[in-house]
């Protein structure tokens, strides 16, 4: 090789070796009167090499912050914040001048689900899955008192499971995920089922579809009309809430209570799991938690728990309704969750999507766009408004129970 050659090849080495292209830094302040908020800058499109982040599995998930990226030192700002900004001028405008994240009540490592705000007590209801098996009461944080307090509440008669809840016309709705031959000295199976917060009374609405079990009722929103929209996976199954193995395939449905006719509306989801309308009544939002499956076997009729495939549905679609409003149509992705499963599933009253997914909460708009992420040190399972302006935003999951203050408002259940 010619010495001039050489010369070149030395010249442009750096060159060679310089990755084009990279977002730097990827992380910043948003603003430097705003602590525990960080914008990640154009979604972090192009990030140095090498960088890796391990699949979730089994045992644990892998956050976004736990992303190696070691050549970039604003990255392990990421692991820190309390909110991820993506979209700065539309999550500057939803959380505030002054969000804040406050961890407010250490709960057990089960599943806490079905939060519903009750605006005439002022009550924040929410239910514990098992384990331990069996277990029948539920929870309520009190926010007349200063601070908020958190105790145990059991119902007449009891419910077995709540897996999701909503508010409707002075009634709490709760999708009882719970099935079997004596619970508390009855017995119960999956179905939809209201409580009176003022009497304490509860009422068995559904409990079968033409003499089937249900096979969970993860999440259900009431719409205008009163009609009960609810998701059907075959968690209880795997999870062991249930003594029967499913005996319907897994689905979504429309429940009219004043008839009692139940109406299938979606059949293409692996485990469909949350649940949402959107405020004017022209989209429903469904996620299939599908990476998150377990083992139906007439060979193994008694197996329980669950398995994860990373490469499965993690997924929430869009759905527009049609005939007359009682079916859905237009079946669209809108998200592919980038931590753990869309678990919990709301619409905030701008039209925002908001989902509680693996160590926290995305924040999307009605087009799948992400805005803000905010961070728990807990898997979240679901989440609720309360508050006179609807902007407290409750947070609860397997080992906590948390508080955001915003400017992002829950749609008003009444």
């Amino acid at each position: 090789m010619s010495s001039t050659l050489l010369a070149a090849g030395l010249l442009y080495l750096p060159l060679a070796l310089a990755q084009i292209g990279v977002v730097k830094p990827l992380v910043q302040d948003c603003s430097p009167n705003i602590s525990g908020v960080v914008c990640i800058n154009k979604y972090a499109s192009v990030m140095p090499y090498h960088f890796f982040r391990d699949p979730p599995n089994i045992t644990a998930d892998v956050t976004l912050g736990q992303t190696s990226v070691p050549n970039d030192t604003s990255w392990v700002r990421v692991g820190s914040a309390d909110f991820l900004v993506f979209d700065q001028q539309k999550a500057m405008q939803i959380l505030g001048p002054k969000p804040t994240y406050e961890y407010v009540f250490h709960v057990s490592g089960a599943v806490h689900e079905a939060p519903v705000y009750v605006p005439a007590q002022n009550k924040l209801y929410m239910s514990q899955l098992a384990p331990p098996a069996g277990y029948l009461p539920q929870l309520v944080v009190d926010l007349n008192a200063n601070p908020p307090t958190l105790s145990e509440y059991l119902s007449d008669p009891p419910v077995y499971a709540p897996n999701g809840g909503t508010f409707h016309k002075g009634l709490i709705y709760w999708g009882a995920s719970g099935g079997n031959n004596s619970i508390g000295g009855i017995e119960q199976r999956v179905g939809v089922i209201t409580l009176d917060p003022l009497t304490n009374k509860t009422n068995v609405l559904l409990n079968n579809y033409y003499g089937y079990y249900f096979n969970t009722v993860d999440d259900l929103v009431v719409d205008a009309r009163g009609d009960v929209w609810f998701t059907d996976p075959q968690y209880s199954w795997f999870n062991a809430l249930t003594d029967t193995p499913p005996q319907l395939e897994t689905a979504c449905y429309r429940f009219r209570p004043s008839t009692g006719e139940v109406s299938i509306v979606d059949d293409t989801i692996l485990q469909p799991n949350g649940i949402a309308l959107s405020p004017d009544g022209k989209h429903v939002y469904i996620s299939d938690t599908g990476m998150i499956s377990g083992t139906i076997s007439a060979a193994y009729p008694d197996i329980h728990g669950v398995s994860v495939n990373h490469t499965s549905k993690r997924t929430i679609y869009k759905f527009d309704l049609t005939d007359n409003g009682t079916h859905i149509t237009g079946k669209r992705p809108i998200w592919l969750s980038q931590d753990w499963v869309p678990d919990g599933l709301k619409v905030a009253r701008n039209g925002y999507v908001v989902t509680g997914s693996g160590k926290g909460v995305d924040v999307m708009d009605d087009q799948g766009h992400m805005i803000a992420r905010v961070q728990t040190n807990y898997t979240v399972q679901n989440f609720a408004w309360t508050g006179k302006n609807w902007t407290d935003f409750w947070i609860m999951g397997q080992g906590g129970v948390s508080k955001v203050t915003w400017n992002l408002q829950g749609q008003e259940l009444l």
